[in-house]
C-alpha cells in the first residue's frame, strides 16, 4: 500500500470512528428517553455501496455486526472480508428473491427479511444442506400495505411464524420492520410493538425487534427495537479511495 493509500484508508477510519462515536451517543441518549440500556441494543452497520475495506475499519473500531441488502454485492464483500481475516456477523436485510437463498445461506448468520412461506421453505431446505448450524431468521412484518418494500401481512404474521418455527434448518429470533414512507415513524413503530407483544407472547425466545435506521433509530428505541441498522449516519459519504 502506498504512502497516500495509507493516508487515504487512516482518513477513512477517522472518520468512521468521529461517526460511530456520534451514532453511539444518539443511541445513549435515545435509550435514557425510554429508560432503557444502551446494552440491549445491537448496532448494525448497513455496508451496501460501501467496500470491504469499510467493514474491516468496523470491525478494527469494535463492530462486528454487518449489514447488507443485495446478495449480488454481499457474497463477494463477505468473501473477501473473510480472506483479509476478518471476524464479522453477517445481516442478510434486504428483500430476497428465493433464487439468492442458496447463496445467502453461505455467509449469512441472520436473515431479516422472511415474508412468505416459500422463501422461508427455501431457506429451510438449503440451511439443512449446507449449514451445521440452523440460520437464525427476522420475520419481516408489514407496517404499510405497499408489497415493495416487503413484509408479511399482520394478520398472517402468526401462521408464518409457526411454520417457521417448525422448520429445522431456520432458528425464529423475531421480527424486523420498515417505517412507512410519509408516516411519523413514532406512529408505525407504536403498531410494531404491539405486534411484537403478541409476538413475543406465543414465541418468548424470539425477542429481537430489528427496527429503525439512521432517520429514525430513535423512535425505534422508543418503541422496543433491539436491532437498529445504520448506513449513512455512520458511513457518510464514499470516501475518495474507492
Amino acid at each position: 500500500m502506498t504512502v497516500s493509500k495509507m493516508g487515504l484508508e487512516k482518513e477513512r477510519r477517522d472518520e468512521i470512528a468521529a461517526n460511530l462515536v456520534a451514532v453511539r451517543q444518539r443511541i445513549a441518549t435515545a435509550c435514557a428517553a425510554a429508560g432503557r440500556d444502551p446494552s440491549e441494543i445491537t448496532l448494525i452497520a448497513v455496508t451496501k455501496t460501501y467496500p470491504a475495506s469499510d467493514v474491516l475499519h468496523l470491525m478494527e473500531l469494535g463492530l462486528t455486526d454487518v449489514g447488507e441488502n443485495r446478495d449480488q454485492e454481499a457474497a463477494p464483500k463477505a468473501a473477501e472480508v473473510a480472506a483479509a481475516g476478518g471476524k464479522v456477523s453477517w445481516h442478510f436485510i434486504g428483500q430476497l428473491q428465493r433464487n439468492k437463498a442458496r447463496s445467502v445461506v453461505t455467509y449469512a448468520d441472520m436473515v431479516h427479511s422472511v415474508d412468505s412461506m416459500k422463501l422461508a421453505s427455501t431457506l429451510d431446505g438449503h440451511a439443512r444442506a449446507l449449514r451445521s448450524t440452523p440460520l437464525q431468521v427476522l420475520i419481516q412484518v408489514s407496517l404499510d400495505k405497499d408489497p415493495q418494500r416487503g413484509g408479511v401481512p399482520p394478520a398472517d404474521l402468526a401462521e408464518l411464524a409457526r411454520s417457521v418455527e417448525s422448520m429445522p434448518g431456520l432458528k425464529l429470533r423475531g421480527l424486523m420492520a420498515i417505517a412507512p414512507l410519509g408516516e411519523p415513524p413514532k406512529l408505525a413503530f407504536a403498531r410494531l410493538a404491539q405486534y411484537s407483544t403478541l409476538f413475543q407472547a406465543e414465541h418468548p425466545n424470539a425477542t429481537i425487534v430489528s427496527a429503525g435506521m439512521s432517520d429514525d433509530l430513535d423512535a425505534a428505541i422508543a418503541f422496543g427495537a433491539t436491532h437498529v441498522r445504520i448506513g449513512s449516519a455512520l458511513l457518510g459519504k464514499r470516501a475518495a479511495l474507492r
